[in-house]
């Protein structure tokens, strides 16, 4: 298992998608996922509606671990498929995939040559060209709905990254003892605010 830290690994809400939670996230081993939105021609990383004030997301590749470590892109806005290849290819980030973008523009990223997660909850329990991905983001918005049986399942054929409860607000000790025992699974992450929790609690080292 890898552990992706959530927007970076921050201290405080304020430092999410910072610069300071990249440098920490990347000087303790851990994979990031992080949020991708176009501002006047240049890709930003932004959650929300970007001001152009936000770190580039080229900046953002070539912190040093960058590279060398799993990258989850959250691609929140369409039409950036050629340019975030581009970045990627340039960085060197061969770890790094896109996820979340709209049906439709998950062509332009097949069609770019990036690498695809593609989405799967407890509303799209059907996931678009799951035959063409790389792997499965499994997301569960109001609990968790899939058992480990799904997951290694899912595993025989695709990566899948596992989006911990507490993104959503929820607790996540029920969901981390359903994955325990896959822990060992090189193909097997999970995206969580508690990155230093999580590598303790599934007994990985970053």
């Amino acid at each position: 298992m890898r552990v992706l830290s959530h927007r970076g690994h921050w201290l405080e809400q304020g430092e999410k998608n910072t610069l300071a939670a990249f440098e920490r996230s990347f000087a303790g081993g851990f994979g990031t996922e992080t949020d991708l939105r176009d501002v006047l021609g240049s890709i930003v990383i932004s959650h929300d509606m970007p001001s152009g004030a936000e770190m580039t997301a080229a900046e953002f590749l070539a912190l040093e671990g960058a590279a060398a470590l799993p990258l989850a892109l959250n691609i929140k806005a369409d039409g950036q498929a050629v340019a975030v290849r581009d970045l990627i290819e340039k960085a060197g980030a061969s770890q790094a995939f896109v996820f979340d973008m709209a049906v439709p523009d998950t062509l332009a990223y097949f069609a770019a040559g990036v690498p695809v997660y593609t989405r799967m909850s407890e509303v799209e329990q059907q996931p678009a060209w799951l035959s063409r991905s790389a792997g499965v983001w499994l997301d569960a918005f109001e609990g968790t709905w899939y058992d480990r049986d799904l997951v290694e399942k899912l595993l025989d054929s695709v990566s899948v990254c596992v989006v911990s409860p507490e993104l959503h607000g929820r607790p996540h000790p029920e969901t981390w003892e359903l994955l325990a025992p896959l822990a060992g699974h090189p193909q097997l992450s999970i995206c969580t605010d508690l990155p230093l929790h999580a590598a303790t609690f599934f007994g990985v080292n970053p």
